[in-house]
């Protein structure tokens, strides 16, 4: 596997490539520091002056637009915090990629805690994917600790679209959400621990007005001595529909916990909950063995398909 630095000139390369400046805008931020950004016609990206972050403006006027914010860890015992603010006018249609890398070859903690803010304009359209990934062989953990708050105007959609899959020892997820009249929320969370890592979610979606609707999916893979604690609330303030869904396959000595929480707080609130938690089905690793697949080769396969 390329180490950091390998993995940070290639995303450097691909900045400096006219088809990724067409692709859309970006910010690159390296241990700490925001290397560079690129902006397009209606999008424009400016570093925050009293605290580390961005500010991002995205105009009514972009259609099928995309963001790319990745950022990098690569130095052992660093704590990196920023705060990125989204500002998208009404009407928009944008997806926002942010994806976090560590890696840490060292023998103390490194972090990095992101706190995202998403301003949506009324019937604007946002996709935000977070991807998460650590690496090294170092005895320091990799943590990572994202704050998402998502503000969803009149007739507008958000999806929330999370994963993370390999490498990160500890993560804490704190979403909050506020929804207002005929808001859509769509939410899909993939997670996969190992070893003695530790992943805790924690999402607060408050329905607000009338003909909002949320739909929260979590899936995830809990093996080694791993522990996931997951604790979904959807707050129905007014006539609105939600639907919470936990799935977890549980494996060797770990441990899953499941909290779905419904509040009905309006007469016309409408709040479904609905969690599993099971080993792999053993009629399913039979028929894989039947078609020659080893064990192991069995489970990859059936954990695959299920975080997909």
């Amino acid at each position: 596997m390329a180490n950091i630095d390998q993995i940070t000139e290639s995303i450097l390369e691909k900045i400096d490539s006219e088809g990724f400046k067409q692709e859309g805008a970006y910010n690159l931020r390296y241990n700490g520091y925001s290397l560079c950004h690129g902006n397009t016609e209606h999008i424009t990206i400016k570093r925050k002056e009293d605290k580390q972050g961005i500010d991002v403006f995205i105009s009514a006027e972009a259609k099928g637009e995309q963001v790319h914010i990745p950022v990098v860890v690569a130095a052992s015992g660093m704590t990196d915090e920023v705060y990125n603010d989204f500002y998208i006018e009404d009407g928009a249609q944008v997806t926002i990629v942010a994806g976090c890398g560590i890696h840490n070859s060292g023998c103390n903690d490194s972090r990095h805690d992101g706190i995202h803010t998403f301003h949506v304009g009324a019937n604007a359209n946002v996709r935000y994917e977070e991807k998460h990934y650590g690496e090294g062989e170092g005895t320091g953990a990799r943590i990572l600790n994202p704050v998402t708050k998502i503000l969803v105007g009149r007739d507008a959609v958000f999806t929330l679209d999370t994963a993370q899959i390999k490498g990160v020892d500890s993560t804490k997820r704190e979403t909050q959400v506020e929804l207002e009249e005929g808001a859509k929320l769509f939410v899909v969370e993939k997670l996969m621990t190992h070893d003695k890592q530790s992943a805790v979610s924690n999402m607060d979606i408050h329905l607000n007005g009338a003909g909002s609707s949320a739909q929260i999916i979590s899936r995830s893979v809990a093996r080694g001595d791993s522990r996931q604690v997951f604790h979904p609330k959807a707050i129905g303030n007014a006539l609105c529909r939600a639907h919470i869904q936990c799935d977890s396959i549980i494996m060797d000595q770990a441990q899953v916990c499941s909290i779905p929480e419904i509040d009905a707080k309006h007469v016309d609130a409408a709040i479904i909950h609905e969690a599993a938690i099971g080993r792999i089905n053993n009629e399913q690793m039979i028929k894989l063995n039947t078609f020659g697949l080893s064990d192991e080769a069995a489970e990859a396969v059936i954990i695959e398909n299920f975080l997909n």
